[in-house]
């Protein structure tokens, strides 16, 4: 098998990709594997370090807001437009795929959609509950559009052969249990709540969870594991400007960056977080109960599609960012915790939404693409 993977621009479009070159090659060791992405992009780190073959297309996104700047941008992204479809047919040539397959992102576009041009069979997979316009777009024609939830299926064109396959998870977090991992973390019998806004981190969660700490500190209710991401290093010091001494907490787990992250969410009673799509797959895997705070800085608002898709099944609750206080984030956590059955309930019900075999799903589409068995 020779298969071309496209996508990029963040880690949400990366991950799914090497997640699934990674089952192909596990079924296929001989599989040819190339991997087409974004110069620039952090899939130029990404890929390579997870040993697969990379080339690189220069591809910009257009920018929305209006200004001087903003426009000179989305002239070279015209320009880029065009030399990037050259860029991705000469590549499409020299690496005579057999079937490609697009995980969104401004390169994904003109990738698929020359090697659907070409005449090869191509896959989408979407990661989010309100698609992106590049997979919109390349869903006409794609030979499966591959969905992560099934709600994304009525923002896309009747002509779409949607197929539910859930995004790929990573085995570690699958296998996570949660008194194993409560006991590698050294927790008690306490409700441990874990808060995270993502590798850079996210200020307004940052300073509401900061009072969340303060209010929890009082009583000693819970347990706390919270990363403060890559910009928010001054976190500590705000903790001490509300009256923390981390020192007096051992409950309190605060760092820059969870590297531990499948014993972490094993081992929560409530998860806080952003709500992007594979952060929501691997809580469903794991069945938490989570606060969602959608980043409202995102192409579409897509993640405020991906929370709702929860929150509309009674396995998450959601408080915009445009609602986020410290105050109203204590009291949605306290009215969670009041009733006994409510933090099990969403728990449960996230778990029924788990789908933790998307990879071995795709992996058959790709195999019933080309009318042969998978290995």
């Amino acid at each position: 098998m020779r298969i071309l993977f496209a996508g990029g621009g963040t880690a949400g479009h990366i991950n799914p990709a090497l997640a699934i070159a990674g089952t192909v090659r596990e079924h296929e060791p001989d599989a040819a594997i190339l991997y087409v992405g974004a110069k620039g992009g952090m899939e130029e780190r990404l890929v390579p370090k997870a040993g697969f073959d990379f080339k690189s297309v220069t591809i910009s996104g257009f920018q929305r807001k209006p200004s001087w700047a903003n426009l000179k941008k989305n002239v070279k992204t015209v320009v880029h437009l065009f030399t990037s479809t050259e860029e991705a047919k000469r590549m499409i040539k020299e690496f005579q795929p057999d079937v490609c397959v697009g995980t969104g992102g401004y390169v994904s576009g003109p990738v698929i959609r020359e090697a659907m041009r070409l005449g090869i069979p191509s896959l989408i997979h979407e990661q989010n509950a309100f698609p992106g316009v590049t997979n919109k777009a390349l869903s006409k024609k794609a030979a499966f559009t591959m969905l992560a939830v099934q709600d994304a299926k009525k923002y896309l064109p009747s002509t779409a052969r949607c197929v539910l396959t859930g995004n790929p998870v990573r085995p570690a977090v699958i296998r996570a249990e949660r008194e194993a991992s409560r006991k590698k973390l050294g927790l008690d019998e306490r409700p441990l709540i874990l808060s995270f806004g993502g590798s850079l981190g996210a200020r307004r969660v940052n300073e509401a969870v900061a009072d969340l700490l303060a209010w929890s500190a009082k009583e000693g209710r819970f347990q706390h594991i919270h990363a403060y991401g890559q910009w928010g290093r001054w976190f500590p010091d705000l903790l001490k400007d509300k009256g923390i001494d981390l020192a007096a907490h051992p409950e309190m787990d605060i760092r820059e960056y969870i590297d531990n992250m499948p014993d972490c969410l094993a081992a929560a009673d409530l998860v806080i977080c952003r709500a992007g799509a594979i952060t929501l797959s691997e809580l469903q895997v794991q069945g938490k109960a989570s606060i969602l705070i959608p980043s409202p800085n995102v192409a579409e608002n897509h993640q405020y599609h991906n929370a709702m898709a929860l929150v509309n099944r009674s396995a998450a609750a959601i408080l915009e960012e445009k609602d986020l206080t410290g105050e109203t984030l204590c009291k949605l956590t306290e009215d969670l915790f009041h009733d006994p059955e409510t933090i099990p309930t969403l728990s449960a019900n996230a778990k029924k939404m788990a789908i933790t075999d998307a990879n071995e799903r795709i992996y058959k589409l790709i195999c019933e693409v080309l009318g042969r068995a998978p290995a």
